[in-house]
Parts: structure tokens; C-alpha cells; sequence
């Protein structure tokens, strides 16, 4: 089955609607035949939506107005159930951006966490690319494949999961200089940097999204020390939304500020040897003592306990089955309308089943 989620048109039963109420509180729900949304503000039948366009205005049984939209990934992203911290929207469109994924690309995911940067991906390389995700933990694999399923509302067929670690398992799965791009969103990627260099072309580009910045520069001095490599390029991400109302014209009071860092860096030609920089030297010399405050205990590393992952696996897989269930039905109808009706019987002027 192939990701068929609808982005345009109107709304159909299986589609999921956002819809935004008088006091901005937004809710998604899944069209689905007969059911009815229920809010304090009165009641809206899904059946109501069906057939609108994007972008409508239905009232609520007590009067009250909702705007009825598809929601955007973005959207969809900040409200799914999590495992682990997801990758937010402002630093997925750099990674997307940074890392130039192109559509067509073959892509390696590693620490795909809840599947929020895996639908960011799965986006970019479009049906011919393809996405090789790899997670440690198989409660994470777990709720990212719901997320994934809920989202198109169909597992992508260009997609594949595999749990165990990189450095073990990507040779089996990848074959040495057939991959374009690698994106490591994990506690320790400076561990990653050897078979990230086997996999990548030549040209290739590598991509770490780190929360601290002894990661950022541990991760940076492995890239160094391979050889393998050009010179990284460290960023981080802040947005500042504004307050727009006549001439009331301001930042927000809250923004969002430092979620992580980014750092890339392209794949070199076996045997190629980078130019070294003419520049002043700096202070780039580390000791033992410096590099155990860059082990993952050091770094606080903090995970969910297993009953909350088993509880927000079993919400993706719920959202997943529903999806996949309307994705079903819709395509179970668009047969039924395409297939012709049976013709009249040979030798008699009676009309056919469809009253013809």
C-alpha cells in the first residue's frame, strides 16, 4: 500500500480536519461516517464536513464557529503522541534545508525517536527516494512507525525501519558509498563518523542535530580527526514570532528559543587529502578529563520510563489503524464508482441493476 493522504480538495470521509475554535484551541479529528465531535461549545456531526472545501467556517449545535482546515505537518507533528523529544518544525526545515535532500535522494536516519523528522524526510525525497531509519529502541520504532502510518495514512513503501545500532547494522542494510545523505539526531554521533564515511558517496553530506555544546564540539573533532571529511559547519536556530495587530507592533513575549545545534560537513574522495586553513591557531586541544565530561552519563541523558513508551506506542498504533482504515475505504469506494454496471440481459429490452 503507498501513502495516499489527500492535500487539497474537499473533505472526505478519512480525512483528517483541524478544527479551530473562538478561543484558538485547535482539534484534529478523522472524518469518519456517522460520528459526531463533542465539545463544551456544542456538538459538530463529521458528516456536516464532508464534501466542504478547505478552509470553511461550520457552526457548532450551540452556535459557535469552527474553521475546518487540513492540518499541515507541522501541525501534526506538535500534537502526536511521543517516545522521545521530537525534532521541531524550525530545525527540521534547516535540516532539510542544510542537508539539500532532494527528492530521489537515498536518505539514513538515525535515532528516529518519535518519527517527527522522518515524515519531514519521507516528504522531501518524494516516492523515488528512499528513507533507511535506524533506532536503538524498539518502543521508539514502535510509536515513529504509528505516527508514520497515521500521518499518510499508509505505511510508505520507500520506508524502512531498523532497530539496532548504526555502526552494527548499517553495512547490512547500506552498501559502502551508495548513500547521499546521513542525518544523525542521537545522544553520541562522534561514535557514528566511521560508518557514516563508509556509507556516503563521495560528495556526500553529513548532518548531526546535538542539544549541548560539548557535543556540538566533540562531534566536530571526530569529523576533524576522520579525515574523511570537510571542515564542519555548526549553526543553531532561534525563532522570534511577532505580535501584529494595527499599530500594535512588537516580538512575541515567548519565542522559541535553543533546541539544538546543527553541524555538517561532505564526504571527501577516497584519498583526498582537505587544504589546511590558513588561520590563527586556536584552543582546540582536549584532555582525558575533558572528554569524560563528554560521555553520554556526563551529558544527562534522559529517557521515558517503559510504561509511558508501551502507552504512547499504543496510542500511535491506534491512530495508525484508523488511518490505514479510512485509506481503505476510500479506496474501496473509488473502485466501486469506477467499476461499470452490468449490462442488460442478451435478447431482452430490460433495464440493468443501475436502472438504465
Amino acid at each position: 500500500m503507498t501513502a495516499t493522504r489527500r492535500q487539497s480538495g474537499p473533505f472526505v470521509v478519512g480525512d483528517k480536519v483541524q478544527l479551530t475554535g473562538p478561543k484558538g484551541k485547535m482539534n484534529t479529528v478523522v472524518l469518519t461516517p456517522g460520528a459526531v465531535f463533542h465539545t463544551h461549545r456544542g456538538m459538530i456531526a463529521h458528516d456536516d464536513l464532508v464534501d466542504l472545501p478547505d478552509g470553511s467556517v461550520v457552526a457548532s449545535t450551540t452556535g459557535d464557529e469552527y474553521l475546518a482546515l487540513r492540518p499541515l505537518l507541522s501541525d501534526f507533528v506538535m500534537s502526536m503522541p511521543r517516545g522521545a523529544a521530537i525534532v521541531y518544525p524550525k530545525d527540521a526545515a534547516q535540516i532539510v534545508a542544510q542537508a539539500d535532500i532532494f527528492p530521489g535522494a537515498t536518505v539514513v536516519e538515525a535515532g528516529v525517536g518519535s518519527g517527527a523528522l522522518s515524515l519531514w524526510l519521507l516528504r522531501a525525497i518524494g516516492p523515488e527516494g528512499r528513507l533507511a531509519s535506524f533506532e536503538r529502541r524498539q518502543e521508539f520504532a514502535d510509536v515513529a512507525e504509528g505516527n508514520v502510518v497515521s500521518f499518510f495514512g499508509a505505511e510508505p513503501q520507500n520506508w524502512t525501519v531498523t532497530v539496532g545500532d548504526l555502526v552494527e547494522s548499517l553495512p547490512g542494510v547500506m552498501p559502502d558509498d551508495t548513500v547521499d545523505r546521513v542525518v544523525l539526531d542521537m545522544l553520541a554521533p562522534w561514535e557514528c563518523v566511521d560508518a557514516t564515511a563508509a556509507a556516503l558517496k563521495p560528495g556526500g553530506l553529513v548532518i548531526c542535530y546535538v542539544a549541548t555544546a560539548t557535543q556540538l564540539s566533540r562531534v566536530a573533532e571526530a569529523l576533524r580527526a576522520s579525515g574523511a571529511f570537510t571542515e564542519p559547519d555548526s549553526s543553531e536556530t532561534l525563532v522570534r514570532g511577532w505580535h501584529v495587530e494595527g499599530l500594535a507592533v512588537r516580538p512575541d513575549h515567548r519565542m522559541i528559543g535553543h533546541t539544538g545545534f546543527l553541524i555538517t560537513a561532505r564526504r571527501l574522495a577516497p584519498g583526498a587529502v582537505l587544504p589546511q586553513l590558513k588561520r590563527r591557531p586556536s584552543k582546540s586541544d582536549y584532555s582525558d578529563e575533558d572528554v569524560e565530561l563528554w560521555t553520554p552519563g556526563a551529558l544527562g541523558d534522559r529517557s521515558a520510563s517503559d510504561k509511558k513508551l508501551r502507552k504512547t506506542a499504543r496510542q500511535a498504533r491506534t491512530a495508525a489503524t484508523a488511518a490505514v482504515a479510512a485509506t481503505e475505504a476510500i479506496e474501496a469506494d473509488a473502485a466501486g464508482a469506477a467499476r461499470p454496471a452490468p449490462d442488460a440481459a442478451p435478447g431482452t429490452s430490460e433495464p440493468t441493476d443501475d436502472g438504465r
